[in-house]
């Protein structure tokens, strides 16, 4: 059957996801000079099936101002949603958001809320930078769609954050002055777990676009004692060599198949 050759179920989508903004992520502290509210960046998912790379779900990554009582925040949007012809087979609705500090993209408060072929899952993290813990919300539903609630404190380091957070932060850092083969260690939390990330830089690509010729710095993405990532260089990210970084191309490889974000668009850039 069609539905068997997708690889689509929960296990899958979840390293799918994971992927793509682990590819996105660096951990670093970093003004922010390259993003600001109204940003808006479209990308194409596309997964090998039966050997085939095949167009799956749409990615959206999007900015915008948010005020409280006592702070101005800037929110952080992330979603994957499969294309309509697929939703048959396994529907993909995600979101992922965090609210941080605009001048310093630290984060106050992160949501994960996932939904893949019936599948649901509702994280939140709740920060206090000055204790270096987390508060962590849980929320799941079982097959007759009640739900329950685990909630945890979590120890972290000082530079771990969420994959929304840190998916911001490498566009902050000076890639041009690093050299050909340097490479920085960093942590994001996921699931309540702390990860370390490896990003390699292996020198500058000029690569072909929907939205142009784009000079691009090439990075290497790995974890440490983790075997999410397969290959030593099928872990691909570029980024444009300009004052706002974007990512314009991801490839990758994970134990459940590999594939590749396109982006289609970019409007509301800083600079």
């Amino acid at each position: 059957m069609l539905l068997n050759t997708l690889w689509l179920k929960t296990y899958d989508m979840k390293y799918f996801i994971f992927t793509f903004l682990a590819l996105l992520s660096l951990n670093n502290f970093a003004q922010n000079t390259t993003v600001a509210a109204g940003e808006k960046l479209i990308f194409t998912a596309s997964y090998n099936i039966s050997g085939l790379l095949t167009d799956i779900a749409q990615v959206k990554m999007e900015t915008s101002e948010v005020k409280t009582s006592k702070h101005t925040l800037l929110r952080l949007k992330g979603t994957a949603t499969t294309y309509k012809k697929w939703d048959d087979f396994f529907k993909i609705r995600d979101l992922y958001e965090s609210y941080v500090n605009p001048k310093t993209l630290t984060p106050y408060l992160y949501k994960r809320d996932i939904n893949e072929g019936g599948y649901y899952k509702f994280m939140q993290y709740n920060y206090n930078h000055k204790s270096k813990t987390v508060k962590s919300l849980k929320r799941k539903k079982n097959k007759d769609g009640k739900t329950w609630d685990e909630n945890k404190v979590l120890n972290i380091s000082a530079t771990a954050k969420d994959v929304m957070s840190t998916l911001y932060y490498i566009r902050n850092l000076d890639i041009h002055k690093a050299t050909v083969g340097e490479q920085q260690n960093f942590k994001i939390l996921f699931d309540n777990k702390e990860h370390t990330l490896v990003l390699k830089y292996i020198g500058k690509e000029t690569i072909s676009t929907k939205i142009g010729k784009k000079d691009c710095y090439k990075l290497v993405i790995s974890i440490k004692g983790n075997t999410l990532f397969k290959g030593t260089n099928d872990n691909l990210l570029w980024l444009t060599a300009d004052k706002n970084k974007i990512p314009v191309y991801a490839k990758f490889k994970i134990p459940v198949g590999n594939g590749e974000l396109k982006i289609e668009s970019a409007t509301g850039l800083k600079n």
